[in-house]
């Protein structure tokens, strides 16, 4: 009689205390903010490790410096508009991408970003770890923060 073989492949599942993570910074002057958003949510997510667990945080903190030079393709300056309600009857307050590329240009990428992780609780810790800045300098220089190089896929 032939035994059964015996499957020596087991599912990994990433446990909350043994995961390692990294802290990486991304200059967004001249990037298109979609491509650049797809890459963010995919480091947040953790999807580039190969530990990555869909339901566990796996994912690394993201450090966006010049926000305020992000590009966007097209006449979306102009055309996109962000929309926000206070709640009160007539409290709908609506801006083009140019006004709060003025007024919030952190808000834009955090939003973009925001739109392309998972709807449900997992995703509010992993937008937590995007760190968005104006200028050029961020205060996360303890960390030591690995900058990612336009060579890599995804940042061209």
């Amino acid at each position: 009689m032939a035994e059964k073989a015996k499957n020596t492949f087991k599912t990994y599942n990433a446990k909350v205390g043994e995961i390692e993570q990294k802290w990486h910074v991304i200059d967004a002057s001249g990037k298109v903010l979609g491509r650049l958003s797809t890459e963010i949510a995919h480091l947040l997510r953790g999807k580039n490790k190969p530990t990555y667990t869909p339901h566990v945080d796996t994912g690394d903190f993201v450090v966006v410096i010049n926000a305020e030079k992000i590009e966007l393709t097209g006449n979306k300056w102009v055309e996109k508009r962000y929309y926000r309600h206070s709640e009160w009857f007539g409290g709908l307050k609506s801006m083009s991408a140019e006004q709060m590329r003025e007024a919030k240009p952190d808000f834009i990428i955090r939003e973009a970003v925001k739109g392309m992780l998972p709807k449900n609780k997992l995703s509010r810790h992993m937008i937590n770890k995007l760190k968005v800045y104006k200028g050029p300098e961020h205060p996360h220089k303890a960390q030591k923060p690995e900058a990612l190089t336009p060579s890599e896929p995804g940042l061209n």
